[in-house]
């Protein structure tokens, strides 16, 4: 049996993390196997708290142990790793997609980088920070960053366009073969714009801003998912891309119309398999 492993956060209600990522691959017909690296009554945006914990770093070992023992990770397709509770657990992460990849060497390693975004700056603590752009970022066959998580990896300071391709370009240069960029700020003020870079060229794909009251989490973990699916569909990185930013916007605008917090996907799943609204990318170098 294929599969995915799944590695990022877990929210018991609501969607973030695994619980953003894992039903939208198996909608799109993958077996999911996922390990959280905590777990949360809910996402951390409730004024009224959260509980929950981070899992030790261990245990990422220990299930990657047992999941060799019964021959699984010969049959893994992919790992998608996302948000990361310690540097540990970053580390055990690295170890795993080397045990992978020496079982499967046609495995992909999709790494969304989750460190912070443009308003709130850098959310982890250093070390982990240190880890992604060190060591799971130039390991990676694909990242997905935002515009705040690529200047992170590549150090270019991004206020244009021109800066956000020079940025992909350079970022293609540490190790990726392909670069997503989830959210590219400030490129309009009423279009919502993500960029791809592959070896070949960068392309962008925009789609309308919806005006939620309160913004909702989990959109990029679901784009992660979702451009991981389209890959291993066959689908070329380009088409993947636009399925991606299609399928999310098709949530979006379920969550939208309900007047929801939490992203609408089980709702919405028509859309994760057939968009009604169809953007096409645009090459830009």
């Amino acid at each position: 049996m294929k599969g995915i492993i799944s590695i990022q956060s877990h929210v018991v209600y609501g969607r973030a993390g695994n619980s953003s990522a894992v039903f939208p691959l198996q909608r799109l017909g993958f077996e999911v196997w996922p390990i959280h690296t905590v777990q949360f009554s809910n996402h951390t945006q409730y004024q009224q708290g959260w509980t929950g914990y981070a899992f030790h770093p261990s245990i990422i070992g220990e299930l990657t142990l047992g999941l060799n023992k019964i021959g699984a990770l010969k049959d893994c397709e992919a790992i998608l790793s996302g948000y990361m509770g310690s540097a540990a657990q970053a580390h055990e992460v690295l170890k795993l997609v080397n045990k992978v990849k020496t079982e499967n060497p046609k495995a992909l390693y999709v790494c969304d980088p989750v460190m912070g975004d443009s308003e709130k700056g850098c959310i982890l603590d250093p070390e982990i920070t240190g880890e992604l752009i060190t060591h799971l970022m130039p390991v990676a066959d694909v990242i997905i960053p935002n515009q705040f998580e690529l200047t992170q990896f590549t150090g270019i300071e991004i206020t244009s366009l021109g800066d956000a391709v020079k940025a992909c370009k350079k970022a293609l240069t540490m190790g990726p073969k392909v670069v997503l960029v989830k959210h590219l700020h400030g490129i309009s003020n009423n279009i919502f714009t993500m960029m791809l870079a592959t070896e070949g060229h960068c392309y962008m794909v925009q789609r309308p801003f919806l005006d939620f009251e309160r913004e909702p989490v989990g959109v990029g973990d679901l784009i992660s998912a979702l451009f991981t699916a389209g890959l291993l569909s066959e689908l070329s990185p380009v088409k993947a891309f636009e399925h991606a930013n299609n399928a999310c916007y098709g949530v979006l605008r379920e969550t939208h119309r309900r007047d929801e917090w939490e992203l609408q996907t089980v709702a919405a799943q028509q859309s994760l398999v057939d968009p009604k609204d169809r953007f096409c990318a645009t090459q830009l170098a």
